[in-house]
């Protein structure tokens, strides 16, 4: 792709999986299902692409919501996904790395033990760092930042004074990353739900109606596109 810029950090709110079922006569978790073979796509294209870090928003706060049976059978997906890639980490140059509240009583032992193992084993990773938004809400995230920050002044380990922007943001779970330069939501739908109300401040938004489980790295190459023609200028004049 010529003149194609390739965003240091995408943020992909991947939605419309249970539509797509729907669409297709089938049970929602089977939607999730194929969402999840089109994410290992993406990310080993935009880890050939020379993308440093993507992040996807798996799992919301909110999700714990639905039916029991579609959260059971998502569960059942996070860990065979997680156990797939354990096995295959040696072969694979991705770092892995789980964002939002990973200490809620909501979340199985098991899958956590398996995030800690899957973080631990590619931690040394070189290439793309995958971060997988799960029982991730972007208010939780800010209200998390808070306490700790609040806990570290009333030690003495932090002034008030010493607050900016930059230590503001290493108590974010995506300490030590750079912004998202691009967003991108499938299904049409057109608002960020919650998804890093912090990290989004100056990222470009890509919307399409395609649904996340039909996503193609041609439409991928499509964001991208249209990413490459916006003129970001961070306020400053053209």
């Amino acid at each position: 792709m010529e003149d194609i810029k390739i965003p240091q950090h995408i943020a992909i709110i991947m939605d419309g999986n249970g539509r797509w079922a729907k669409e297709h006569n089938m049970p929602r978790n089977e939607g999730h299902r194929r969402g999840t073979k089109v994410l290992e796509e993406i990310i080993k294209y935009a880890n050939q692409l020379g993308v440093r870090y993507l992040t996807v928003y798996a799992f919301s706060t909110e999700n714990w919501r639905r039916p029991k049976e579609e959260v059971d059978g998502l569960m059942k997906l996070f860990k065979k996904y997680l156990d797939e890639n354990i096995k295959k980490a040696s072969k694979d140059d991705v770092r892995f790395n789980a964002i939002g509240d990973m200490d809620s009583k909501y979340i199985p032992q098991e899958i956590r033990d398996k995030i800690k193992k899957l973080e631990e084993i590619t931690k040394d990773k070189q290439g793309l760092c995958f971060n997988m938004a799960f029982n991730y809400g972007g208010r939780d995230e800010l209200i998390r930042a808070c306490k700790k920050i609040i806990s570290d002044v009333e030690k003495g380990d932090l002034k008030k004074e010493q607050l900016t922007e930059s230590v503001f943001e290493s108590y974010l779970d995506t300490k030590g990353q750079p912004d998202p330069d691009l967003m991108i939501r499938t299904s049409g739908e057109e608002r960020t739900s919650n998804f890093l109300p912090w990290q989004l401040t100056y990222s470009e938004f890509y919307f399409t109606p395609c649904l996340w489980p039909d996503f193609t790295k041609k439409e991928f190459d499509r964001a991208l596109e249209v990413y490459s023609k916006r003129q970001r200028r961070f306020g400053k004049s053209e």
